[in-house]
């Protein structure tokens, strides 16, 4: 039996974030990171180049789709509207992430049987987004405001399952999931743009070993 996308994001703890990276590249770097050991990958949708953008996205999720199966679990990021729920449900994402928290998003993410997970950064917004129906919360930016202010904002919401996203890299990685966050979001500190440029897939490997060896 295959495991659900809420076990697999709780069991692997890394979303490793491709934001620009065209579809052409999605599968040799989605190997790389899989030899990295990342089993968790979203593919952001880029909202400056709108519809292009959104159907380069769904591509990409596409093509690793169809070449791992169920060895990855994809989502799309930066998700902003039922439209473009649709069409990342369609090119077979199983969440969705926001950088806010918008409740038509999410009631159309959990329409779809889907998986949502909002951004927030106060209190009141994840208990808010929690309550619209959002499976995990994720703190955004988790690191702008300090792990003091992330541990603060845990105590008093740690019955919702947080995400901590932005500012997480393998020096403090260990730090959000002690303070009891579920699990990280992590994208340039691995995926950089030289390295991908230059297909330095290997390299790409050794960062991401550098961040899964911890969990």
């Amino acid at each position: 039996m295959s495991i659900g996308t809420v076990e697999m994001i709780i069991k692997n703890k890394i979303i490793l974030i491709l934001r620009g990276v065209p579809a052409s590249r999605a599968v040799p770097l989605a190997e790389a990171l899989y030899n990295g050991g990342v089993r968790l990958m979203e593919v952001t949708f880029d909202q400056r180049a709108m519809a292009e953008g959104i159907r380069e996205a769904c591509y990409a999720i596409k093509k690793i789709n169809d070449a791992f199966g169920e060895k990855i679990c994809v989502g799309a990021g930066t998700v902003l509207s039922r439209d473009q729920v649709r069409a990342a449900a369609e090119a077979g994402a199983k969440y969705m992430i926001s950088p806010n928290a918008d409740f038509d998003v999410i009631r159309a993410t959990k329409e779809l049987g889907l998986i949502s997970i909002p951004g927030a950064l106060s209190p009141t917004e994840i208990i808010a987004a929690h309550k619209a129906g959002a499976d995990f919360v994720k703190l955004f930016p988790a690191d702008s405001l300090g792990l003091k202010y992330a541990k603060a904002v845990m105590a008093p919401v740690n019955h919702i399952p947080m995400l901590a996203v932005g500012g997480v890299d393998e020096t403090n990685l260990k730090d959000f999931l002690q303070a009891g966050f579920l699990g990280v979001g992590v994208g340039g500190s691995i995926v950089k743009k030289d390295l991908l440029k230059s297909g330095a897939y290997g390299e790409i490997t050794e960062l991401a070993l550098k961040y899964t060896s911890q969990i």
